[in-house]
Order: C-alpha cells, then sequence, then structure tokens
C-alpha cells in the first residue's frame, strides 16, 4: 500500500514544484500543472504538463551522462498514489546558490545584453549577431536564483568564482556545456533545436556534483523547430514561450510593465500549449505520452 502525501513533511513549494521529506536523505520533488511566466504563477494550469515535465527529465537522466539525484524508478512505492507519475525520489543535495544556463544560439535575455553592452554574462561576442544567432560553441551563462516571485539575473563567470570556489565554478560549467551538448545534439537527429537550457546542480554527501531539479524540459528550455529555423526571427517553439507571447500580444490585453497579473489563458491556449509540451517529449524519446505513468487521453 502506498503512503499518503499528508504522511510526508512539505518542505517548500515552487512555482511549479512542491518539495516534501521522505526520509533522512530522501524527498520527494512533485511536479504541478501550473504554469508560470514573467515571475508570476499563472491562474490557469496545463492538463498533464506535471506528468510531462517528470517524463522528459526521466528520460533525459537516463540519456546524458551526469550524474543526477533519482533516488528510485518513476513508479517507486514511496509514491504517494494521488500524485503518481508527475513525482520522484530523489537524493537530498547541498543545493549550488547558482543557475547553470548553456546557450547555442543568441535569444531571451541574452540578446537584450548583448544589444546592451555587446556581451552575455561578461562574454565578449561579436559585432552584427541578432535574434536567434548561432554561437560557434555553446556558452555558459550562469544566473542568480532568485526568490519566488522576482527574477534571474545573469551574472558573470567570475562571480560564481566568488560564490562557489574556482575549482568547483569550473566544474560547474564543464559540465553544463557537456550535458548541454549531448542532449541538445540528440535533439537535433529529431527535428528540435535546444536554443538553451538552464540545470540545477546539488553536491551529494561525498562531494560530487549531481544534476537536480528538472533536465531539459518544455519550462526550463527554448525548443524551436529546426526544419523552420531562421535566423533574425522569433522562432515557432514547443516550448513556454509560446504562452508567454500570447501574454504579450494585443489579444491578452495585459500591460507587463504595469502592476496588475496575468489574465487567464484561453482555453484554446491551455490545449495548444498541452499538445506542444506532448509532441516535444514525443519526439525527443521517442515514446508515446498516453502510455506515461496516469497520463490523460
Amino acid at each position: 500500500m502506498r503512503p499518503a502525501l499528508s504522511d510526508y513533511q512539505h518542505l517548500a513549494s515552487g512555482k511549479v514544484r512542491e518539495l516534501y521529506r521522505i526520509d533522512d536523505g530522501h524527498l520527494l520533488f512533485v511536479a504541478t500543472d501550473r504554469i508560470s511566466a514573467f515571475d508570476y504563477i499563472l491562474d490557469s494550469q496545463i492538463p498533464d504538463k506535471g506528468r510531462i515535465l517528470t517524463a522528459m527529465s526521466v528520460f533525459f537522466f537516463d540519456y546524458v551522462e551526469a550524474p543526477n539525484h533519482l533516488a528510485g524508478p518513476p513508479d517507486d512505492p514511496r509514491i504517494p498514489e494521488e500524485v503518481l507519475g508527475r513525482a520522484l525520489v530523489v537524493e537530498e543535495l547541498e543545493m549550488m546558490p547558482v543557475e547553470a544556463v548553456a546557450r547555442g544560439y543568441l535569444t531571451g535575455s541574452g540578446l537584450i545584453d548583448y544589444q546592451k553592452t555587446g556581451k552575455v554574462c561578461g562574454i565578449a561576442l561579436p559585432p552584427g549577431l541578432v535574434e536567434a544567432s548561432k554561437f560557434d560553441e555553446p556558452l555558459f551563462t550562469p544566473a542568480t536564483k532568485a526568490e519566488l516571485g522576482a527574477h534571474d539575473e545573469n551574472i558573470s563567470f567570475d562571480d560564481v568564482i566568488e560564490m562557489v570556489g574556482a575549482v568547483r565554478a569550473n566544474q560547474l560549467r564543464e559540465l553544463t556545456l557537456k550535458t548541454y551538448i549531448q542532449g541538445a545534439d540528440h535533439a537535433l537527429t529529431k527535428g528540435i533545436i535546444v536554443a538553451d537550457t538552464k540545470f540545477e546542480f546539488g553536491v551529494d554527501k561525498d562531494g560530487n556534483l549531481r544534476l537536480a531539479d528538472e533536465i531539459f524540459t518544455p519550462d526550463s528550455s527554448r525548443y524551436w523547430r529546426a526544419d523552420d529555423y531562421q535566423e533574425g526571427v522569433v522562432q515557432n517553439s514547443f516550448d513556454k514561450q509560446f504562452v508567454r507571447n500570447w501574454l504579450i500580444g494585443q489579444e491578452s490585453g495585459w500591460d507587463r510593465n504595469g502592476d496588475t497579473p496575468p489574465p487567464p489563458l484561453p482555453a484554446d491556449i491551455i490545449e495548444a500549449t498541452r499538445a506542444r509540451y506532448i509532441e516535444a517529449y514525443e519526439r525527443i524519446s521517442g515514446l508515446k505520452f498516453e502510455n506515461w505513468i496516469g497520463a490523460s487521453a
């Protein structure tokens, strides 16, 4: 008989996830159907989103070579029935205070930094780059970990050294870029460009870096369609940029620079977002989402 969620101590709530203690050394990592944008948790939820994020993370944790925090399978008997398919049993780690971001293309906050300074996270780039320009080599572009409701801020590699020391900073950069290349190369064979992604790392009891949180999900990555990629324009995406684009478009009527939270998402945007997340998972993993634990038809 599986435990109830109420049997575990609730530790923390994030934008999308809930964290519970199972025992000394193990946590229950639960992905909800919540979606966030522009540092707001939206009133609307995306059906099955928590399961899609969990399924994608499980696939990539197994695919890449970097060690990770998983401490059991997705049907582990320690997972309560009510969160089965969207929860994982993980090892408790001492988390690094840095968002480990890898970029293969210029977009988002990186493009904003470049337009202002000619650099991204202190890395000087050639002149003339535009939206979606591909870098010669992927970049390690770290960011701070903001509190809930605040915005992550891009920082330089020297800042990371000040925060965690030179040895650990170099380990973070090396493992981030190696993992990004492995995942992005695989996705490209499935017709998807991973423009950028962010990882979280923690340190285990033996002092080793391990991947934690989620990995290569449509929440933590920018997924673009490779067959219609075009430098200089905003790309057609599989990720939550689709939601961001609707929010800042005229149809939503929302003023991003105002004090009011975003409006609820229309039913067609919710369904289209769900469909894009599922398509990304199925194309990249080669698996049918309908076969994932607890997935709805």
